[in-house]
């Protein structure tokens, strides 16, 4: 399923190195100079259609390869929608600085044939993984410069690809960017910003409840069930066709939410209190969420392209998993994380938020290691809308999003890794350690070195 259809040479693949020439889709390599310009490398436009699984081809498109609101996130539908969100849903632009972006140098590495244990035992190299997990992007910094890059299926630099979850890291910093400068305070009620949810869950849930997903709001996070909250959710918020009584808009759907539990108790993963999070944070600050993150992360972070946000019938972001963005500058999102907030000689981020997320109080680790996801992230925790697992003597921290999507930031290798993919099903917990595993494989070599 990860081959070109289409012309036999191969599409968008670029960058420093290629990690596997035996791949289903060959790559190549282009060191210097924009590949996007480069007639070896240029993709048409219908060789991506072609090579992004035949979706949306002809004029009309044929209907076996129509893309709609009810089967986007459907396989095989998901590599050309994830691709192409601005088509199928109202989305905001997320503006990107003027001038240079950040560099981020060339320093090429073979990294390919590095090997791991997978999950189910098994040999494996960097590549077979990256090959066998749906990958669509690849891109490694080491110490701030670029040793790996590479696209699969008609993917290119320039493609903005769906981040999902990943956008909650985003979310997240914007509200530590305004609990920094006094605008929201952590331990004040989520009413106190949104009086509107009184009536529901979050009724008595603080924003560090919210922030470490710790309420005890009604929710379930279970993708196969279309009757779980985050299925009805995704119908008020407009990413599924809505039917009726549903609320219209996702702001309108939080405050019908109940309650399962008490507050500041389980960690419990729900999209919604990340809906939530960025509720509080437009109205505390009155600006919409897709200006605070370009005014707050993406031009400071030196985002070469501009971003984009889904929205819902009403304007309200999908501040859950609705930006798509170029690999790149995800990589420079990581970047920042890596180098402690600061980005050419400014603080973005403040370090003390970035050391208190990475060294969690006691009840936060015990949280973790009471849910699900211990089984598969032994020792680590959920804290200020990151993942973190243990790395030697130190910590990595993860933006993580359904269908693959990746941020790995290991700060003691000076390696950040990010990894856009399609898997046809939202969860694999095979594919998800794996590829950390990979990551780890890259770092240890990269910080040997």
């Amino acid at each position: 399923r990860s081959r070109c259809v289409g012309r036999a040479r191969p599409l968008g693949t670029v960058g420093a190195m290629t990690l596997d020439q035996t791949t289903a889709e060959p790559a190549t390599t282009a060191a210097e100079g924009d590949p996007s310009t480069d007639p070896q490398n240029a993709a048409t436009e219908q060789d991506v259609e072609l090579s992004a699984g035949r979706r949306m081809v002809g004029y009309p498109p044929e209907p076996d390869t129509l893309v709609s609101l009810a089967n986007w996130q459907d396989a095989p539908n998901q590599r050309w929608a994830f691709r192409h969100m601005r088509e199928l849903l109202p989305s905001q632009v997320i503006r990107a600085r003027s001038g240079s972006p950040r560099e981020l140098p060339d320093a090429h590495r073979e990294l390919g044939g590095l090997g791991l244990t997978r999950l189910d035992g098994t040999a494996g190299t960097v590549a077979d993984v990256m090959a066998s997990t749906w990958t669509d992007a690849l891109v490694v910094l080491h110490d701030g410069a670029i040793v790996a890059e590479q696209y699969w299926e008609g993917m290119l630099p320039s493609t903005r690809h769906l981040l999902m979850s990943v956008t909650k890291s985003v979310v997240g910093t914007v509200a530590a960017l305004l609990v920094t400068d006094g605008t929201l305070d952590p331990a004040a009620l989520v009413t106190a910003y949104v009086p509107e949810v009184a009536g529901s869950g979050y009724a008595g849930a603080t924003l560090r409840d919210v922030l470490d997903m710790r309420t005890g709001v009604a929710f379930r996070e279970t993708y196969t069930s279309p009757d779980a909250e985050v299925r009805v959710m995704e119908r008020s918020m407009g990413w599924r066709p809505i039917k009726s009584g549903d609320p219209v808009g996702a702001y309108n759907y939080l405050a019908s939410l109940g309650t399962s539990g008490p507050h500041g108790e389980a960690f419990v993963y729900r999209s919604a209190d990340t809906d939530m999070l960025g509720w509080v944070c437009e109205r505390a600050s009155g600006i919409r969420m897709a200006e605070l993150i370009s005014t707050l992360v993406w031009q400071p972070v030196g985002a070469e392209a501009d971003a984009e946000i889904t929205c819902d019938a009403v304007g309200s972001a999908i501040h859950d998993g609705g930006m798509s963005t170029t690999a790149r500058d995800l990589a420079r999102f990581g970047q920042m994380l890596l180098d402690d907030g600061e980005v050419e000689g400014r603080q973005v981020l403040p370090r003390a938020w970035l050391d208190e997320s990475r060294h969690p109080t006691a009840d936060v680790r015990a949280a973790f290691a009471e849910s699900d996801n211990e089984v598969y992230l032994p020792g680590g925790w959920y804290h200020n809308q990151f993942w973190f697992i243990p790395y030697g003597d130190g910590e990595i921290q993860l933006c993580l999003g359904i269908h693959g999507q990746m941020v790995y930031v290991n700060r003691s290798a000076g390696v950040v890794a990010v990894k856009q993919s399609s898997w046809p099903d939202a969860q694999n917990a095979a594919f998800l350690v794996d590829t950390i595993r990979a990551f780890n494989a890259v770092s240890a070599h990269l910080s040997a070195a």
